[in-house]
């Protein structure tokens, strides 16, 4: 999987990061920014999750690792973490923090601000 990175500083608002098409089917964007990278995910269905670019195992770069369905997997370890949610997949436990994106006229958008309910932020 391919990351390629953009640096970004905002507080609390949308910011851009791209075009839906910059990042393949399967892939991950990096995103710097000041509260840490995060990842942003393309599915093979053209819908895009964040996540803290960091597993909650040993800190893996998800970024790099292999999407199926609506879950990476990180390349250390092999954890299984949600898409959606950034829960850890059972057995395993933990979550890496999530973050809101949506896609208007191709053109992606993240929030800074994580989403609620996870503890591993």
């Amino acid at each position: 999987m391919q990351a390629s990175n953009k640096n970004v500083s905002a507080a609390g608002d949308w910011v851009e990061v791209g075009k839906l098409d910059d990042i393949p089917q399967l892939g991950a964007r990096v995103v710097r920014a000041s509260g840490g990278d995060i990842a942003v995910f393309r599915t093979a269905d053209d819908e895009v999750f964040a996540l803290r670019d960091k597993c909650p195992h040993k800190g893996g770069p998800l970024s790099q690792g292999i999407v199926h369905g609506k879950r990476v997997a990180c390349p250390l370890h092999d954890w299984k973490i949600q898409l959606d949610s950034g829960e850890a997949v059972a057995p395993d436990e933990g979550c890496a923090a999530s973050f809101p994106v949506r896609v208007e006229d191709g053109t992606i958008y993240l929030s800074l601000t994580p989403n609620e309910g996870c503890p591993n932020k």
